[in-house]
């Protein structure tokens, strides 16, 4: 720079901004001012002073200083592009680094007026500072990175199980609609069966019908006949034919019966079609009073008889959404409740080991738990098929006089309470009583085996389904 102007580093910063200048004007009193600096600086103070010295300035617009312009333009192409390891004003190395800008300066830059008051260090100081500094804020990006690799991965594969899961739900929808169909095909054929069934029996009653009155029709018109053929004979030989005459005229025939209830009985076959229909499709169809939420299951529950009956089964790959419970063999209903009575049958059967009962929504689904109450539990098991528990804190061991195949539990939101009935003779096991604050579900766990094929599903037992008319 030196070499090239006559100006030295100072003489390139104006002094309204201290920045580099950018379109220097000169005015009267000689002193150089960027031209937005003086413009926004003359129209604060209301009249054409210079910022520097106070002259005022003569009426007009202040030349523009070319040869500061080029200068400073040169400068700032020689700061952006010269070696980095040498100062672009003094052409010395940089080993000083300055606190307060943020940027390595020379020694002579130092003692200038823009850094002489500035703290500064040696540069392989301030680098090993400022990469610690870097360093450390470096981790948090890198672990945020980590954490975005590992949620983008997750997403693609919930991106996948969704896919799987609508072709999965999309079978079993086939399925169930198949099952109404051969329904709806089989009630059909048995309703045209009795239909056919009717007109056969009908048809063939009325043959012999038909065939008894043409029998009759016969005979009748024979007689008719040889009497008239006899009325045509002449007076002796019709007297002397008159006694045999007169027994064949007494012929019994009797009149046509009325047959009743011959027609097909139409009213029977069309009357409330639909609804006769739909009344005999309720003694196979099952309503559950709730049914299990497969999003909230752990990864070896197996579902069946419309998410009805869960039983442990092997690991499947699913995503870990925030719904699901990873620790531990579990699920939960589909539908909460925040009010009101609500009751449910489990059958248990032949399991070993199971846990049913109800669970607040806070509860913790990806760590370690106790199922007691102050974790959000109300919920009894069954221990190793001989020990029933009920799970408070510490747990309270339950005796039973007869081991139970069906146990209802009953919610009362309001009341604050949990209560499991032996559903063969409505004998009460044990009640919880607390006081709820948030949605509560129904819970199911239906233990852990070391063999799947050992286990024993928990199945919601069906409510009874009636069609009444009012």
């Amino acid at each position: 720079m030196a070499a090239t102007s006559p100006l030295c580093e100072q003489d390139l910063f104006c002094p309204q901004c201290s920045e580099i200048y950018n379109l220097p004007v000169l005015l009267k009193c000689g002193h150089n001012i960027c031209r937005v600096c003086l413009q926004k600086f003359w129209e604060w103070k209301g009249c054409r002073e210079c910022p520097v010295c106070g002259t005022v300035s003569v009426p007009g617009r202040p030349p523009i200083n070319l040869a500061l312009k080029l200068a400073a333009e040169e400068y700032q192409v020689l700061k952006t592009t010269k070696n980095k390891d040498v100062c672009v004003l003094h052409n010395e190395k940089l080993r000083i680094f300055c606190q307060n800008d943020e940027e390595p300066i020379c020694l002579v830059c130092k003692t200038s007026k823009y850094h002489k008051v500035h703290e500064c260090c040696p540069v392989e100081e301030a680098a090993q500072q400022k990469k610690g500094e870097i360093s450390a804020k470096l981790e948090p990006l890198k672990k945020k990175l980590r954490v975005l690799n590992k949620t983008k991965q997750e997403w693609e594969q919930t991106k996948t199980y969704i896919q799987t899961q609508a072709n999965q739900d999309e079978k079993a929808i086939k399925e169930e609609f198949e099952k109404l169909r051969q329904f709806l095909q089989e009630e059909e054929n048995r309703r045209l069966n009795l239909l056919k069934q009717e007109k056969e029996t009908k048809t063939r009653v009325m043959c012999d019908k038909l065939k008894h009155i043409e029998d009759q029709i016969n005979k009748l018109s024979f007689i008719i006949g040889d009497i008239e053929k006899s009325l045509r004979e002449n007076d002796l030989t019709f007297l002397h034919e008159y006694k045999q005459t007169k027994k064949r005229i007494k012929c019994n025939i009797q009149e046509p019966e009325c047959i009743r209830d011959i027609l097909i009985n139409s009213a029977k076959h069309l009357g409330l079609l639909k609804f006769g229909v739909w009344k005999n499709m309720a003694k196979i169809i099952n309503c559950a009073p709730i049914t299990l939420d497969p999003n909230t299951a752990q990864s070896n529950l197996r579902f069946s008889e419309e998410l009805t009956c869960v039983q442990y089964n092997s690991k499947k790959l699913l995503p870990d959404n925030l719904e699901r419970c990873t620790s531990r063999v579990c699920v939960l209903g589909a539908i909460g409740f925040t009010s009101g009575k609500h009751s449910w049958t489990v059958e248990v059967g032949q399991g070993k080991n199971w846990y049913i009962g109800a669970a607040q929504e806070s509860i913790k689904r990806k760590s370690t738990i106790f199922l007691n109450p102050s974790e959000g539990f109300w919920v009894i098991s069954l221990s190793n098929g001989d020990s029933y528990w009920a799970q408070t804190s510490p747990r309270i061991k339950l005796v039973l006089k007869q081991k139970p195949q069906k146990i209802t539990v009953e919610l009362d939101y309001d009341k604050g309470k949990v209560v499991f009935i032996n559903t063969a003779d409505s004998t009460t096991i044990y009640t919880f009583k607390d006081k709820f604050t948030e949605r509560i579900f129904p819970y199911f766990s239906p233990g852990l085996y070391d063999d799947e094929k050992k286990s024993s599903p928990l199945k919601i037992c069906p409510q009874t389904v009636r069609v009444d008319v009012e």
